[in-house]
């Protein structure tokens, strides 16, 4: 291969990488794609070091694991100071909750971010998207940014973003089920329609799930269970990591085109003395 002139190879990739994989959410722009849950960890050690090694640049905390009173360790002190952190509503059973919930946060000194979860269903633990939607309308009215964890349907996270969501997280499957993206053509449908980052949320298992999200087009990625009941939860981190960079490169690069029957990649006549 002749040499480039003036630039390396890895000069060109990195640009053409970093120019088209910021994420901007609510006024920030994020490098990583990656967004981290903090639930189900052995201890609150092991949760930072998988933070850590996941180079994510939002954090989701359950604002009811919060307790600035607690004279011992508190979950708020092992999540590293440089990333953005996302106070979820779990626990809300209508938006009236949530709502309360957010307010809460904030005055905990949790910053401005919401991610809305209002789950009245204690079986499957599947959203409200008519109460969810309630409670974004009056969230951002008081200008909190709002993340809304929903069932897939396109109709009801148009009104979503109508009311001023700044992203969707459609749940892939059952929350911490593993079971991967069970929702892929409805999710497909929304990252085609929306005008908001698709993040998907629950559900995803292994990180060749998180990429297959990211291919399809998806902003980001959040997992929590996949990584916290791992063997290894900060080699498993790691590996979601990659996965999801390794997703979004490969939608940048655009996949070639699927068909049914065979097509060599290389030229079947002109050798072995064909004429």
């Amino acid at each position: 291969m002749l040499p480039l002139r003036g630039i390396s190879r890895d000069d060109i990739i990195i640009k053409n990488i970093n120019m088209k994989n910021t994420l901007k959410i609510g006024g920030k722009e994020l490098k990583s794609r990656f967004f981290m849950g903090t639930g189900k960890f052995a201890n609150f050690e092991e949760m930072q070091k998988a933070i850590i090694a996941s180079k994510a640049d939002v954090v989701t905390v359950a604002v009811r694991r919060v307790d600035l009173d607690s004279k011992t360790d508190n979950i708020l002190d092992f999540i590293p100071k440089d990333v953005v952190l996302m106070p979820n509503t779990s626990g809300a059973r209508n938006a009236d909750e949530a709502v309360r919930i957010a307010h809460l946060a904030k005055a905990a000194g949790c910053g401005n971010w919401i991610k809305i979860e209002v789950i009245p269903d204690n079986q499957y633990l599947l959203p409200d998207n008519l109460e969810t939607l309630k409670a974004i309308e009056a969230l951002v009215k008081e200008d909190f940014v709002v993340l809304p964890y929903m069932n897939p349907d396109l109709v009801m996270a148009r009104r979503m973003v109508e009311a001023g969501a700044v992203a969707i997280m459609p749940l892939g499957a059952p929350i911490g089920s593993n079971r991967g993206i069970k929702t892929k053509e409805i999710v497909k449908i929304m990252v085609k329609e929306l005008s908001v980052p698709v993040i998907v949320d629950a559900g995803i298992g292994k990180p060749s799930e998180a990429a297959e999200c990211m291919e399809m087009g998806c902003g980001a990625v959040l997992a929590d269970t996949a990584v916290a009941t791992a063997d290894d939860s900060v080699l498993m981190a790691e590996a979601f990591a990659e996965a999801i960079e390794a997703g979004r490169k490969a939608y940048l690069a655009g996949t070639g085109g699927v068909q049914e029957s065979a097509s060599a990649s290389s030229p079947l006549t002109g050798f072995l003395r064909d004429s």
